[in-house]
């Protein structure tokens, strides 16, 4: 039996938590949910809603990420596969299924779910988020020949090969250091279609000016750190 656990970064999610957890199929073993400083009651949802809760009180997703992944390590959870998705409700968390099939089915290590046009709710990603992709994932396929299409954060990955990539980003550039890595490591990979849907209150990335040129920074900088390499 294939062992899932998933992380979920969370940052005053109250409001949409819950859904996310619930709509996880049953067939994962855990679910973590990394509250990252927050002052709302997403805590206490989250473990309401059956999810073990962590704490990590320095902000940033990468942050958040990694203290989910070192309570895995810390106690020995082992499981195969690791699926990282966000708090805020605008990805299905039902159709984990799909995510994680190419792994389980035809052994691929690394699969990214693609917030492709047909299945996006109309406003669910501002102008600049999908520039910001565009533009990272047109930059990989020219410096590295990449086949992505999207930074989603909906995402699954072998545990031992997550391991691996020695993940190093504590803020917004955590996802696309991931492609990176599994680019330099030359993991087999894939995409498939997901679904998505404006999110359950206001984005700390894309909702603020400060948060997408940050983001921005960071993701241009790991892409240009690994072209020189």
């Amino acid at each position: 039996m294939t062992k899932i656990i998933v992380i979920i970064p969370a940052y005053n999610e109250a409001d949409s938590i819950a859904h996310v957890i619930n709509d996880i199929p049953k067939t994962v073993n855990e679910v973590l949910v990394v509250s990252n400083n927050s002052s709302d009651d997403t805590e206490i949802n989250a473990k309401n809603a059956g999810a073990t809760v962590l704490k990590e009180t320095n902000k940033g997703y990468g942050y958040a990420c990694l203290k989910g992944m070192q309570y895995i390590a810390d106690e020995n959870k082992q499981p195969d596969i690791i699926v990282f998705l966000d708090g805020d409700y605008s990805d299905y968390p039902e159709e984990l299924t799909k995510i994680v099939a190419p792994i389980i089915n035809n052994n691929v290590d690394f699969v990214i779910g693609a917030r492709v046009n047909r299945l996006r709710e109309k406003g669910s990603m501002t102008v600049p988020q999908i520039f910001g992709n565009w533009l990272a994932t047109t930059l990989m396929t020219l410096f590295f020949k990449a086949k992505f299409s999207d930074l989603g954060p909906f995402r699954a990955i072998k545990y031992e090969k997550l391991l691996a990539l020695n993940m190093e980003d504590k803020t917004y550039g955590w996802t696309v250091e991931m492609q990176l890595k599994a680019l330099k490591q030359k993991l087999t990979y894939t995409e498939v279609p997901v679904n998505y849907r404006n999110r359950i209150g206001v984005s700390k990335v894309s909702g603020t000016v400060k948060g997408a040129i940050f983001a921005g920074v960071k993701i241009l900088g790991w892409i240009f750190k690994y072209s020189f390499k």
